[in-house]
């Protein structure tokens, strides 16, 4: 069932343009470890058995190579443990703003989404590397969402599903950014507004459950 969910999202992510080739990567919570997607395989080309097991302490456990990116997936699983999937793109708008390195403020209310009022760009740091790791947990406080600089972009979630409606969004609102920012200058909502964002959340849809 878990290792279904994660194809079919890569699947999805594909289909929505959000990853290509063999970009981007997911993974699922598991017992004491956590399932995630192998490395330098097309969606195409997996099947259920190319998820890679890995356990807490990044051993992994089976025979498939998981994605060079597994260490902020397991990261993520130690800081924050209401989180059960973590999906990574490499999208167009959010890896576009990422490069310049700048935070997205609250131009839109959908912010919200992600739990926190801006979605913040991590410092640099080299793929794979512990300095992402430490950057992308840093840039994801308080949020489910975050860009990497000169990279791409993290959504997280208590659900698969949650995580991926994150991930849609948040591309979505790249967009609608990069589109404005181009015009002129966005009008920010104050932090008043996005606290009666946040109310109104608490009931709206599956984004806070």
């Amino acid at each position: 069932m878990l290792r279904e969910s994660l194809l079919q999202t890569m699947q999805t992510l594909e289909e929505l343009g959000l990853n290509r080739g063999t970009s981007g990567n997911a993974s699922l919570r598991q017992n004491h470890g956590f399932l995630i997607t192998p490395s330098g395989m097309t969606v195409k080309a997996m099947s259920t058995k190319d998820m890679a097991e890995m356990d807490m302490q990044g051993i992994t456990l089976g025979a498939r190579k998981p994605s060079s990116e597994w260490l902020f997936h397991r990261d993520i699983y130690q800081a924050r443990p209401e989180i059960g999937a973590v999906i990574h793109t490499h999208s167009m708008f959010a890896s576009t703003l990422s490069c310049l390195r700048q935070d997205i403020p609250p131009f839109h209310y959908m912010i919200a989404v992600t739990g926190s009022d801006t979605i913040r760009c991590a410092d640099y740091a080299l793929f794979g590397s512990q300095a992402l790791s430490d950057a992308a947990i840093n840039a994801l406080r308080g949020s489910r969402a975050c860009l990497l600089a000169n990279h791409g972009m993290i959504a997280i979630g208590k659900t698969m599903q949650q995580a991926l409606s994150i991930a849609i969004e948040v591309e979505a609102l790249c967009e609608q950014y990069l589109r404005a920012i181009q015009i002129g200058h966005p009008k920010i909502l104050s932090a008043n507004q996005m606290a009666e964002v946040f109310e109104q959340f608490k009931n709206y849809g599956h984004w806070n459950q």
